[in-house]
């Protein structure tokens, strides 16, 4: 269930669906399409939008809704923003990861939408480090951060090629090549994360918020989350003590914080048990601050980050 917060961002982004929605009108219909021979794709956000650019190339016009340097769990849109769903030929989204893009997407109903909570095959769950006060709604909510197992999002890409070629199959074989290139990245990708943490002194991962999970699971690690799903989630002292006596009982040596977010609490955190502060960034968006240019660069950057932090061998 979403929390009361997301709860009121639904209802407003609800309220802006039909202002814009009355707005555009006929005309949206009319205007659908207006970069010339691409395919105009609307994505939710920064991962979304790599591997729809990436496989579509030329072809595709890709519009993100969450702007570079902006925290995507909690994204509102605008009439503009609703414009763009309503004539984008496809829309691309994981539903459940942000409210107010799934109300946008049932009110302006554009003709294709994959939702890709399928193929990302969405099977972790949220528990907090011990029951208490904290983030009880977001108890059991299932994780959406699929993308940071390539593997995952490498399946993901599949899907995405799949519904270009639908929608513009006088391009398929350049789809077809642009996911076999992707395809090939990401498989060398998961290599060197493979290899690079094999061998590390420490297989539990402190992080700002529980974004995790996936890579976690994928190159066996154990995470460990101060916040949620969202980074923006409310915490107790009792939760943040929880989770300084895990850091001293696991003599865990680094706390990760990431580069959309405050640092406050992992910083806390870092200074009451000795333990030493790094980034390791969830690439929920690309800003000047990110450790590298796009997704791989990001990922590899987060390598390294853990063989020092953990440290590896």
């Amino acid at each position: 269930m979403p929390t009361p917060r997301r709860a009121v961002l639904a209802a407003t982004t609800s309220a802006l669906l039909a202002l814009g929605l009355a707005a555009c009108g006929a005309g949206a219909a009319e205007t659908a399409g207006t970069s010339g021979d691409r395919v105009d794709v609307t994505v939710s956000f920064y991962p979304l939008e790599y591997v729809t650019q990436r496989i579509g190339g030329t072809h595709v016009q890709v519009s993100d809704l969450t702007k570079p340097g902006a925290e995507p769990h909690d994204l509102e849109l605008t009439p503009r923003d609703v414009a763009g769903l309503t004539q984008a030929d496809l829309v691309v989204t994981v539903g459940g990861f942000q409210p107010a893009v799934d109300a946008g997407v049932r009110t302006a109903a554009p003709q294709h939408v994959l939702d890709v909570q399928g193929p990302a095959r969405l099977d972790r769950t949220y528990t907090p480090i011990e029951d208490g006060e904290v983030a009880q709604d977001e108890q059991g909510a299932r994780d959406p951060h699929f993308w940071l197992d390539p593997v995952r999002l490498a399946a993901v890409s599949g899907a995405v090629a799949a519904q270009l070629q639908r929608v513009d199959p006088a391009h398929a074989a350049d789809y077809r090549a642009n996911l076999a290139a992707l395809q090939r990245d990401l498989t060398a990708l998961d290599g060197d994360l493979r290899a690079g943490l094999a061998h590390c002194a420490d297989r539990d991962v402190v992080t700002s918020h529980n974004a995790f999970g996936y890579l976690a699971e994928r190159y066996g690690l154990t995470q460990v989350g101060i916040t949620g799903i969202s980074p923006e989630g409310e915490v107790s002292a009792r939760q943040l003590a929880g989770v300084a006596d895990f850091v001293r009982s696991h003599r865990v040596r680094t706390v990760y914080t990431e580069t959309l977010v405050s640092p406050a609490l992992a910083d806390t955190v870092a200074r009451e048990t000795g333990a030493r502060t790094a980034v390791l960034d969830p690439v929920e968006g690309i800003s000047d601050r990110s450790p590298g240019r796009d997704y791989l660069q990001v990922m590899r950057a987060n390598l390294r980050s853990l063989q020092t932090g953990q440290p590896c061998s």
